[in-house]
Formats: structure tokens, C-alpha cells, sequence
């Protein structure tokens, strides 16, 4: 008698959302052998972004901030690759990999969309091509490169009018992406600066751009306050209600007209749902995916969303819960124990969270917190930023190599080294050629 196939549930996205379902759906394949489940994601890796800016900062390893998916899920199978597309009425994902993007069909009876968001540049003239983010792991390498390479053609440089656009940053969004940024950038810029004999630290320019009247309007008027004159303090220039309105290759153009001679630019002030939801033939709420309290796409029974990419209900009309990790996590484990229920044919588990708060870190051991309905700052919120997202940071091997990049950090200065990827340089000769004796001396054989 043939075996009947699994039940196959499909795990689109590797980000928070997606790696925590697919944790607690791990921890049932251990006593469900006719479950399958798959996870599909572009990069073989979960990345832990609260602590990206500190990669950024060269305050951490960028190795220690990310889990191998193999080693996080043993029994969840691992597809590497691009989501193509998705047919609900068929129940198949289209899926391509590799460097010639071999393309695969893979059905499923359950499907979980956590495919995150993207950056959105609002076709602001120039933005695209001529500005950084800071949303994956390339984002915080690319940024540390840059600024080390800025800082050794600056050095050498003797024209003023040169040196200045080598020497100043522009941060766009005063978000906790922006912020933390730009504070952790700022330190790192102070102390590298240092080590070059003809540069100062008065030839830095550090400027933080937000639309709103306060910068982490999220914590409350008063730690955003605080934020903002702890960093003015530290040399950081900030312009409140000014947007970015371009960017040439010569300056940053901003809403009030002046315009901020910079090489660096990041921006962190928009996002959109990934492109491939808007393809998707269900209800959209701003561009994300709505459901219902159960994560459930309405219109497709079998179909979960949550994260980034989806509006999920909250208590009060009209309300919505916030797209941030705290709670992506907590929609990770409902929508498990819901596809678990709907295959038993048991009640589903409505997802219900207030946030426990959230945090800051903005430069040389200093925080600020709202967590409880308390609010920190200073030391207290500095610690309990690292304390709280150690904690949370998978797998022990991980939290001990941050732990000791953090104490080596206290003792050592920071390695100004750029982490290239370039092929070294070679020559290729003729068979029979012989070789030039200055390329070869010294070379053993």
C-alpha cells in the first residue's frame, strides 16, 4: 500500500516572520511525520537587522549578526532562491535558483506570505541611483566601505572643495533606522578620523534629515527630545520638517531649498509592501495584504499572511497592528498553531498583542526606551537595548561572539579595513611564453 503524500506548507519569506513560523512548525514535525514544510528565501541566512547599524558602526562582526537557516531548521526543508510567482486557484508557488534561474512549480496546501517589504525612493530625482539603505546585511558592508574609503581619499586630498562631500553624510529619516544609524556612523567616523594625520574632526559634517517636528516620534515628544540634544552634543546636524528632494552627483537637495554637498547618502524614510503582493488577486489595506484576526487571507481559505506585508486587525476601529518584529514574532506563532488547527479541524487562535515597548540606541552608551509605559534613557536604555536584543539574537554561538566583539570593543580601537570583494589581479600568458622574472622571483616551485 503506497504512502499518501505529506501535507505540504509553504513558507514564503525569511525574514522574521517566516523563520519564527517555521521554528514553531519544526518543533511539530517532531511529532507529525506526515507534515512537510519548506521555506523559500533569497539568502541562506536569517538576519538578525536590529543590530545592523552596529556592522555598519564596525562595532560588530557582520558574520555574528546572522544564523545559517540549515543550522536554525533542521527538519524544515530549505529552498534557496527567488519567489517568480504565486497561482492560489492551483495552490502552486513558481520558484527560480541558481545563476541561470533554473525554474521549479511547488504545490502546497498551505501557504505562508511573509515576504517582507522593500525600499520605496517616491521617484525623488536621483535617489535611486545615488543613495544607500540600510535594510540587509550587503546595505551595512557597502556603507562601512564607503565610509573608510572616503576617509582614506580625503586624507590625500589637498582641494577643500573636494575634501568636504568626502567628509559629510546625509541620513534621511528620522525613524529608529535612521536614527541608530546615524549614531553609531557618527561615533565611528569621530574615532576612525583620528588615525588620518591631515584630517579633523571639525572637517566632518554628519546631517540627519526628518519630516516631522521631533525626531522617534514613536517613543513620545520627550525621549525624542532628549535623542535629539544628545545627538546635537556629538557633532550631529539635525533639520526637522525638511524632506529630501534629490540627490546629483555633486549634493543632497533638500525641501527648503538648501542644498548639502555629500558622497554619502542614507536613506531610511520609506518602505512598501514586497512588489510581488501587489499580483496577488485578494483585499489590500495601503498596499498590504488583509486579513483577518486569524492572519487569514480572506478570500483564500489555506492562505496565511502576517508580518511586513500584511494588515492585520487590531482592538479599535480601523486599527491595524504595527509591522515590527516584536509582533511578526507573535504572528508567527498563531499563524503556526493555526495551520496546525485547520489541518485537525480544531478552532483557530485569534492574534491578539499590545508591544512591550521599544528602544534605541543613539551613540557612545547611550539609549532611550519606552517599554511598560516607562520611559529610559542614558546608560539604563543603553543596556537594556543590548540586554533585551542579545537575548532575542538565535542560537548561543551567536550571543557569545557578539557578547565578546563587545568587550574587545572596549579595549581595542576599531580595524579601518574594507571588506572587498574583487578578484585579485592576475596575468594570462601563452602557452610557451615565458614569464616576466620580476612577476615570478621569489615565488617557490
Amino acid at each position: 500500500m503506497s504512502r499518501s503524500e505529506p501535507h505540504r506548507v509553504v513558507i514564503l519569506g525569511g525574514g522574521f516572520a517566516g523563520v519564527y513560523t517555521a521554528l514553531e512548525l519544526e518543533r511539530a514535525l517532531r511529532r507529525e511525520p506526515d507534515l512537510e514544510v519548506i521555506l523559500v528565501n533569497s539568502e541562506n541566512f536569517f538576519l538578525f537587522t536590529p543590530m545592523l547599524h552596529e556592522v555598519a558602526a564596525s562595532d560588530l562582526d557582520f558574520t555574528h549578526i546572522v544564523n545559517p537557516i540549515r543550522k536554525l531548521l533542521r527538519k524544515v526543508r530549505f529552498f534557496n532562491g527567488d519567489v517568480e510567482g504565486i497561482d492560489f486557484a492551483s495552490r502552486t508557488v513558481r520558484v527560480s535558483h541558481g545563476a541561470t534561474h533554473h525554474h521549479h512549480a511547488i504545490p502546497y496546501d498551505q501557504l505562508v506570505l511573509a515576504l517582507g517589504s522593500v525600499t520605496n525612493f517616491y521617484g525623488l530625482p536621483g535617489l535611486e541611483e545615488r543613495s544607500m539603505t540600510m535594510r540587509t546585511l550587503g546595505d551595512a558592508i557597502h556603507l562601512r566601505n564607503q565610509l573608510i574609503a572616503n576617509l582614506e581619499e580625503a586624507d590625500f586630498e589637498c582641494c577643500a572643495g573636494v575634501r568636504e562631500p568626502l567628509l559629510t553624510m546625509v541620513v534621511a529619516g528620522g525613524g529608529f533606522a535612521g536614527v541608530e544609524t546615524i549614531a553609531g556612523v557618527n561615533d565611528f567616523l569621530r574615532e576612525a578620523v583620528k588615525q588620518y594625520g591631515n584630517l579633523r574632526e571639525e572637517d566632518l559634517r554628519v546631517v540627519l534629515v526628518h519630516s516631522g517636528p521631533a525626531i522617534l516620534p514613536e517613543l513620545g515628544p520627550g525621549l525624542g527630545a532628549y535623542a535629539e540634544r544628545k545627538l546635537r552634543e556629538r557633532g550631529v546636524e539635525i533639520r526637522t520638517e525638511t524632506r529630501v528632494a534629490g540627490v546629483d552627483a555633486d549634493a543632497v537637495l533638500l525641501s527648503d531649498g538648501t542644498r548639502v554637498r555629500a558622497r554619502t547618502v542614507v536613506w531610511t524614510a520609506g518602505t512598501s509592501p514586497h512588489p510581488l503582493i501587489a499580483t496577488l488577486p485578494c483585499g489590500k489595506d495601503r498596499g498590504r495584504i488583509r486579513v483577518n484576526e486569524h492572519c487569514e487571507v480572506l478570500e483564500w481559505p489555506g492562505v496565511w499572511a502576517l508580518g511586513d506585508c500584511a494588515s492585520i486587525p487590531a482592538p479599535g476601529e480601523g486599527q491595524t497592528h504595527p509591522p515590527t518584529a516584536q509582533h511578526a514574532i507573535r504572528e508567527a506563532t498563531v499563524v503556526a498553531r493555526n495551520i496546525l488547527a485547520t489541518r485537525r479541524g480544531r478552532p483557530k487562535q485569534a492574534f491578539r498583542f499590545r508591544g512591550l515597548g521599544q528602544l534605541a540606541a543613539i551613540g557612545r552608551r547611550t539609549g532611550v526606551a519606552r517599554i511598560a509605559g516607562f520611559q529610559f534613557s542614558g546608560f539604563v536604555a543603553w543596556w537594556l537595548w543590548r540586554t533585551i536584543y542579545l537575548s532575542k539574537l538565535p542560537r548561543l554561538e551567536k550571543k557569545l561572539r557578539v557578547m565578546l566583539d563587545w568587550t574587545l570593543d572596549l579595549v581595542f580601537s576599531k580595524d579601518l579595513v574594507q571588506f572587498m570583494t574583487l578578484r585579485a589581479k592576475f596575468v594570462s600568458s601563452r602557452e610557451g611564453e615565458a614569464a616576466d622574472p620580476a612577476l615570478t622571483s621569489g615565488l617557490g616551485g
